[in-house]
């Protein structure tokens, strides 16, 4: 089932169900799917890579808002963005452990012969290819200096 069809099936069960803040969330992933399809070249078909691409982007966006709104001390505000974000969190692959992020960078440092803080470049781009959609880029960074600064 694509996940078009999935949003939609869950966005019916959602109104019947009365949630509101479900449907918020899913609304907002069905609406970014389909300014993506009416976009040229695209057919009226997403690929399943721009789909992940934009309910990480979703997610990301929902996250950000949340904490902004905590610092800014309107708690109210954040927890609806929160439960949004753990709405769009479900259509997500599972995110990797930073164990295994570790275990990757390794292997791609090794790889690219990197040796210091100077090659984090060197070592970021293949390891973002790698992992894309499969760990948080701000966790892949933290970790790609970590390990050039050893």
């Amino acid at each position: 089932m694509s996940l078009t069809t999935q949003i939609n099936t869950d966005i019916k069960k959602a109104m019947l169900a009365k949630e509101k803040e479900k449907l918020d969330a899913l609304r907002a992933i069905k609406s970014a799917l389909l300014l993506e399809s009416t976009k040229e070249g695209n057919n009226g078909e997403v690929a399943e890579a721009a789909e992940m691409s934009i309910i990480q982007k979703l997610y990301k966006q929902r996250m950000d808002a949340a904490k902004i709104y905590v610092e800014q001390d309107r708690k109210d505000l954040a927890e609806v963005e929160e439960n949004q974000a753990k709405v769009i969190e479900t259509y997500l692959p599972a995110q990797m452990s930073e164990e295994e992020v570790i275990k990757v960078v390794q292997g791609v440092i090794a790889k690219v012969g990197a040796t210091g803080p100077a090659d984090m470049g060197k070592v970021m781009g293949p390891t973002m290819g790698q992992l894309k959609g499969k760990a948080d880029g701000g966790l892949i960074s933290k970790v790609v200096k970590s390990e050039l600064n050893k």
